[in-house]
């Protein structure tokens, strides 16, 4: 399958993971909606909506750029309608946005909890809702959320247990809506990489440039989340996907483009199971 001609509704998609699979979609010819705060140069942060809707049409793609904050359920539904408007309806949803803050229990001020579950459960809730309506109408529909397989394990949970449940929040979501919409013929995973990737959350708050060396580029997550939403919706819902497995199922074996002279192992992400990599033909090691 294709995406041209489709349109995705990206959540938080003005740089980094999100503004990779638009720019991955815009290839074929999409259509894509960029929902998310940015609206101004940020001091710290690379891009706005504006810059990457720039991008996209110059990859080939017709975009639309509005400014959403996901916490809000008006703006969620008025963004969601001006894409449908826009483009004639909408095929794919992702589930990028997201907040984090790695604290113990006793550092996390209730202001960062809060904002944590409004973003990444509340936001993947309430962005799926207001999509629903129009991807039952859509011959191919796929909602994907940018979150973890459920391990529940407690070294996941004991250094940062709010950003964790806010995280499985949103796969939650997966595992509900999945056998909810089955029906409809919606499909809806979880992707999460294997590696870290490096974005300004990574450079930011992970580590900076020694983690950022060792993570692998957002296009891997973006090529992955393409293989994903170009499957047959009927035939493809439910699972918690990792990167790497999704594109050597497709037949990739050189992933030396997404991590370029890199030849120590790279950081394993928060989040993947051990029986996932046991099985890697990658080298990884835990950096947190």
């Amino acid at each position: 399958m294709s995406l041209a001609g489709k349109t995705l509704f990206i959540s938080g998609g003005s740089r980094g993971i999100g503004l990779a699979i638009a720019l991955r979609a815009a290839r074929d010819g999409a259509n894509i909606t960029i929902a998310a705060k940015t609206d101004k140069p940020h001091p710290k942060l690379p891009g706005t909506i504006h810059t990457a809707a720039e991008q996209i049409e110059a990859a080939g793609g017709r975009a639309l750029a509005v400014v959403c904050d996901i916490r809000d359920e008006a703006q969620v539904e008025a963004a969601v309608a001006e894409t449908a408007k826009a483009f004639g309806g909408i095929d794919v949803c992702i589930n990028n946005a997201s907040a984090i803050q790695l604290t113990g229990t006793l550092k996390t001020e209730m202001k960062r909890f809060d904002l944590m579950h409004q973003v990444n459960v509340r936001g993947t809730f309430l962005v799926s809702r207001a999509c629903i309506p129009y991807l039952r109408k859509a011959g191919n529909p796929h909602i994907l959320n940018l979150s973890p397989p459920l391990d529940m394990q407690t070294k996941w949970f004991k250094k940062h247990v709010a950003y964790t449940m806010a995280k499985f929040g949103m796969s939650m979501c997966t595992l509900g809506m999945s056998a909810e919409f089955a029906g409809d013929g919606i499909a809806v995973n979880s992707l999460w990489p294997l590696t870290a990737i490096d974005t300004s959350a990574v450079r930011n708050l992970l580590g900076g440039e020694a983690v950022a060396g060792l993570s692998r580029s957002p296009e891997i997550v973006a090529d992955a989340a393409y293989e994903i939403v170009t499957r047959p919706a009927r035939e493809c819902t439910g699972n918690f996907f990792i990167d790497e497995m999704v594109l050597r199922e497709a037949g990739v074996a050189d992933f030396t483009k997404y991590a370029p002279g890199v030849n120590a192992a790279l950081a394993a992400d928060f989040f993947v199971p051990d029986e996932v990599l046991e099985v890697t033909h990658t080298k990884v090691r835990p950096l947190w």
